[in-house]
């Protein structure tokens, strides 16, 4: 059992984090209103939880302007990827063997 947890990442213990990683890993990637949409959270919630997972490497950035608006998008790094498929499958293994 211990070598289960092992793998559960504690980037991932707060469920707007799961909740953000959900959707970069099956989406090519989305931008913050869509992710605050999907959410359902407030700006400076969302964006503290994506700071924290570009922070570990887990998200990647890129902001720009569409006209005069800003715009940022939000892409699962290979890393984050991995990690989040650990996590997954660590979850899994957990809730087969309770």
């Amino acid at each position: 059992m211990k070598n289960i947890l092992n793998n559960i990442n504690k980037a991932f213990d707060h469920r707007i984090r799961l909740g953000i990683m959900s959707i970069l890993v099956v989406n090519e990637y989305a931008d913050f209103k869509t992710l605050k949409d999907l959410l359902g959270v407030t700006d400076g919630n969302l964006a503290s939880h994506t700071k924290a997972l570009e922070k570990v490497e887990f998200v990647r950035v890129e902001k720009q302007f569409i006209g005069r608006k800003p715009n940022t998008k939000y892409y699962a790094t290979k890393l984050g990827k991995e990690e989040f498929k650990k996590h997954v499958e660590a979850l899994e293994k957990l809730l087969k063997n309770t």
